[in-house]
């Protein structure tokens, strides 16, 4: 049979040298280089690094440039050599750090911070969404900054992945620090949690079942403490339950039932997600007075406002106070006790994001593909995009899927 194609030209205008090459120049093109800053910390409030030496040097291998403020990673126990080997250049004077296009920051900026921002930059941080305030927001929106909250980050599944390893990490520290403040040294009542054969076991009641609970609830079962869960939702406490594989105490939120509960409980855990319902008291003033001499309270959602009506919002050096004879801890970074642990688990939710950026040509490009990181902008070139932000602060917000389209 005779091949009925013609046979190959040399002429380079005929078939290879007409394919499209449109499709390579387009890659070549998408690439965008990052610089990221990563200043330092407040050491006194937080001990975490957004970034470890490790992320930095899979960035650096990705063509980006990191600029890291002089000892930000000391907290976590990594020393400037450890990031300058990866490839990280390590900057004396935090304004050239801030004047990156990328900010990396574990809290949220302060106002003496933004005013050295350049303008225009993205800017990816905490929030503690409870507790920002007219200066703060209007001082990024004024630097026409795109601003994340990390917090509010959505992976593929439609879960929270800060939230969920922070949560983790929350919940057994909860149960560590409820320990060490249980005994005598401490002022409490100096018993053990848990409890030993003979023994009548420590009780421990938790306020909420998301993943907090589920692991300040595991931490302290395998102590031997009796567990008590409450929620508004059948459904979490149903899932609560499953997760653990163990069938607890739990009850939907019935005033009478939560006072006598209380009246008997050892450690108080307030973990309740706050964020659309805005602070609310789930746990009273009154209810408190009724607890036992020398038991504990620990609210970790006091960076939500507290569901506890007798916490304060404190720092990590001084958490602790006495408040109707019970003993109080609320701090709203609880995992920066652990800040080696928790840097780890930040920075392998935030590097890949960083990477995927990069090779997407920038965040616009990616923002328009990825609605889960979409979720987490607050702020976009200037533009306050987070209506609850807007009522409480009586600011002008806007949809930004419109004002991507519009950019």
């Amino acid at each position: 049979m005779v091949d009925p194609r013609p046979e190959p030209s040399s002429n380079p205008l005929m078939y290879g040298g007409l394919l499209p090459q449109e499709e390579l120049i387009a890659m070549g093109k998408k690439f965008k280089k990052l610089t990221i800053g990563i200043p330092r910390e407040k050491q006194q409030i937080e001990q975490r690094v957004s970034l470890t030496p490790e992320a930095v040097e899979v960035l650096v291998a990705s063509g980006h440039e990191v600029l890291l403020e002089t000892k930000a990673g000391e907290g976590a126990r990594y020393n400037d050599n450890d990031y300058s080997e990866c490839g990280a250049f390590i900057i004396d004077n935090r304004k050239q750090v801030l004047n990156a296009d990328i900010i990396l920051k574990v809290s949220p900026l302060e106002n003496k911070d933004i005013d050295m921002l350049k303008g225009n930059q993205v800017v990816l941080s905490s929030m503690h969404q409870g507790r920002q305030t007219e200066e703060y927001i209007r001082g990024l929106m004024d630097k026409k900054v795109t601003a994340f909250a990390i917090e509010q980050i959505r992976d593929e599944h439609n879960c929270f992945p800060v939230i969920q390893s922070m949560s983790a990490i929350s919940g057994i520290s909860a149960i560590n620090i409820a320990a060490e403040l249980l005994s005598n040294q401490n002022g409490g009542k100096g018993v053990l949690l848990g409890g030993i054969s003979g023994i009548t076991p420590t009780e421990v009641v938790i306020i909420g079942a998301d993943t907090i609970a589920e692991f300040a609830a595991r931490a302290a079962i395998g102590l031997g403490a009796v567990v008590k869960v409450f929620d508004n939702s059948p459904q979490r406490l149903e899932e609560l339950q499953r997760h653990l594989g163990y069938r607890l105490y739990t009850s939907i939120f019935h005033p009478k039932v939560l006072r006598r509960t209380l009246k008997s409980a050892d450690v108080v855990i307030g973990a309740l997600n706050l964020w659309d319902t805005g602070p609310r008291y789930f746990v009273t003033e009154d209810m408190v007075k009724d607890m036992k001499k020398g038991s504990v309270i620990i609210d970790l959602s006091i960076d939500m406002g507290g569901c506890i009506e007798t916490s304060e919002y404190r720092t990590l050096q001084d958490a602790m106070y006495i408040k109707h004879n019970v003993i109080h801890f609320a701090v709203p970074n609880l995992p920066s006790r652990v800040a080696r642990t928790a840097s780890i688990a930040l920075s392998n939710i935030l590097s890949p994001i960083l990477v995927t950026v990069g090779s997407s040509g920038g965040f616009k490009p990616f923002l328009k593909a990825n609605l889960g990181v979409r979720n987490s902008v607050y702020i976009y070139n200037g533009i306050l995009t987070n209506e609850y932000i807007g009522n409480q602060l009586d600011i002008p917000s806007k949809n930004i899927d419109l004002l991507m389209a519009a950019f």
